[in-house]
């Protein structure tokens, strides 16, 4: 057996993924054994590993999402998409492309693509300045107007459905029930508790407030997962945003106000520093051509969608999964703000 060989074998499952087999399916410049790899801090929705090798690196992407967004089809338009924008200027890293001329690879029932390595390190929006608060609305209006450019016109919805507070009454009663049975107990447990009545006592005080489902903002095709763990920053501008694999079409305003939320919050309290929001909507606004009235929108929606979801515990009680229990306390303590600081949150976003 050569030394290529031993190295394909040591290379054939690295924390779950075929990577050997996969890189077979590619030209690369680099042998198996000039190349070493690591692992890279597994998403909720893929795992990837990075490769490294004399003539540059390289981020092995296994996609494990099977709600429609890991098809052939769903990743193929995702990494044209991203070639696209690269080539309308804006920073994203288009997949490389196997001996068949495809951009992912299907090997062993799972979908894998092979991406050039980025260096660059991720920046929450605290520690943006004005400036950069801007440039980061900037990037992401320029995203969904180019987008636009790129897909043809999107028929927009007559109307668009918001939660129902009465399911939202029977989620809580269900997740109440299924937290109490759940052993050994644990303080996020009673910490669940204590939010999930909170939120029936808000439900209650605020379900005359549901948005009517034609105030929508105007739909468009959005990134869909727009935080700042799919930035990369190198020094003080952004070189690569990351992980498209939620690419579709949703209300862009939404997508703009969601992310706010994900960038500017505290990590512990979840209130976000309206100050830095309000630069960043400006920048979003006039690189995206939103409205006021567009934001306005979209804050009240988002805002509605926060108090009536529940994803997090719904991963840990109905799914088993725990992997987002570490968002839960801010997301739950920043809806709360959120009621009580609502005029402000909208002015920020439109002013």
């Amino acid at each position: 057996m050569t030394q290529a060989q031993t190295r394909a074998g040591l290379l054939d499952r690295v924390h779950g993924i075929p990577v050997a087999g996969v890189l077979q399916r590619y030209d690369l410049p680099d042998a198996y054994p000039e190349l070493t790899v690591e692992r890279v801090s597994q998403g909720l929705l893929n795992r990837g590993v990075r490769i490294s090798g004399p003539h540059g690196g390289y981020f092995l992407k296994q996609y494990l999402d099977d709600a429609g967004h890991a098809s052939g089809a769903a990743i193929a338009a995702q990494h044209r998409a991203i070639a696209a924008l690269r080539d309308r200027g804006l920073p994203t890293a288009p997949p490389l492309t196997a001996r068949d001329g495809r951009s992912s690879v299907l090997l062993r029932g799972r979908r894998y693509a092979l991406f050039p390595w980025v260096e660059g390190g991720h920046r929450t929006g605290r520690s943006l300045d004005r400036e950069e608060c801007t440039a980061l609305g900037t990037l992401l209006g320029r995203i969904h107007a180019t987008l636009a450019e790129l897909h043809p016109p999107v028929p927009q919805p007559r109307s668009l459905p918001c939660a129902d507070p009465a399911q939202t009454e029977r989620t809580i009663a269900d997740l109440l029930e299924r937290s109490q049975l759940r052993t050994p107990q644990e303080p996020f447990d009673a910490l669940a508790r204590e939010r999930l009545r909170e939120r029936r006592e808000l439900l209650a005080g605020y379900r005359h407030r549901r948005p009517q489902p034609d105030a929508a903002p105007p739909s468009g095709w959005v990134h869909g997962d727009f935080h700042h763990l799919n930035l990369l920053y190198r020094d003080a501008a952004p070189v690569a945003v990351l992980d498209w694999d939620r690419l579709g079409i949703k209300p862009c305003a939404e997508e703009a106000v969601r992310a706010s939320t994900l960038f500017f919050n505290h990590p512990e309290t979840g209130v976000l520093d309206l100050s830095r929001v309000r630069h960043y909507a400006r920048g979003y606004r006039e690189a995206s051509g939103s409205s006021p009235e567009h934001l306005a929108a979209a804050v009240h929606r988002v805002w509605w969608e926060r108090l009536n979801d529940f994803w997090i515990l719904r991963w840990r009680y109905q799914r088993r999964d725990e992997r987002a229990d570490p968002l839960f306390p801010a997301a739950a303590a920043q809806l709360v703000w959120w009621c009580q600081e609502y005029e402000q949150v909208l002015d920020a976003c439109v002013n």
